[in-house]
């Protein structure tokens, strides 16, 4: 026993040098960097909070997500059921989905996310007249959008670093009516990031398009925050809102490698038409 105990306790001390080593290689690397990339790589933002791209550097995030929101607004007519009023009920999602983000530069990333895997329930309001079940579910393969990102300008001492993105959100399911993108969807966004010493401050606004209706309208709105806490632990506060849904997002991510963090976050629901809450877990995985 003592043997094997001192085996244990030398196996246990080779361990905790090795992960020393990795978390002093880290901060070297982030004392090497400019002080306005303390909290963050020098790379182009993606739409994933606090996650950059570097120049040929690709990013693989497979994640699930669950949506719960107790008072969802539906019109029976626009689930196949006549009545062209509204109603509210519950109604919970399930996403099985993939995130891909490529770096061609220092200032130009493409991506591409997709729900490979997508359950949706809607229930039935109790005052619902109309000849709907009392609940509606459907599954299968759900939203798929791409994005262009475009990095204006880097940030300096002085200056923030400016931004932009084109996505769009492909129609390939025009036969669903709780899954998926029924028609073309198109936003274009403009944003900057700065740096400070309490943390890196973004935000964006955006305009969007919608074939179904052939408008332009104010599209999505956020502000965000990221704080790295140590080489191992990062953290990520977003207000994010889209017409009169408004969600607030904490994340916390867990860098147990250079090539690999996990994420964890949930977004609530501030505002009556936003879901209550939409959990979020997945691993990044990092190829150059």
């Amino acid at each position: 026993m003592p043997i094997q105990d001192g085996r244990i306790a030398r196996l246990a001390a080779i361990a905790a040098v090795l992960f020393i080593a990795l978390v002093a290689q880290q901060v070297r690397a982030a004392d090497e960097s400019p002080a306005w990339y303390r909290d963050r790589e020098d790379g182009t933002s993606t739409s994933l909070p606090g996650t950059y791209v570097q120049s040929h550097q690709l990013l693989v995030y497979p994640f699930y997500e669950y949506t719960i929101n107790q008072d969802q607004e539906y019109k029976p007519s626009e689930l196949g059921y006549g009545l062209e009023s509204d109603f509210r009920a519950r109604r919970t999602d399930h996403e099985a989905l993939i995130f891909l983000s490529y770096g061609f530069t220092d200032r130009i990333a493409v991506e591409f996310e997709s729900a490979l895997h997508a359950t949706a329930t809607q229930h039935k309001a109790a005052d619902d007249p109309s000849g709907m079940p009392g609940q509606l579910s459907e599954s299968g393969f759900g939203d798929t959008q791409a994005e262009l990102r475009w990095r204006w300008a880097k940030e300096t001492a002085q200056r923030p670093e400016f931004f932009s993105y084109f996505e769009v959100v492909f129609p390939l399911q025009k036969n669903r009516v709780l899954i998926g993108t029924q028609d073309w969807e198109l936003d274009q966004a403009f944003g900057l990031i700065k740096g400070t010493k309490c943390g890196t401050f973004s935000a964006r606004v955006s305009t969007s398009y919608s074939g179904a209706d052939g408008q332009v309208v104010f599209g999505e709105y956020a502000v965000e925050y990221l704080k790295r806490a140590s080489p191992l632990w990062r953290w990520v506060l977003t207000l994010e809102g889209e017409q009169d849904e408004i969600a607030f997002i904490g994340e916390a991510q867990i860098h147990l490698r250079p090539n690999l963090f996990i994420k964890l976050n949930n977004g609530f629901g501030l505002t009556n038409k936003a879901p209550e809450m939409a959990p979020e877990v997945g691993v990044v995985f990092s190829f150059k």
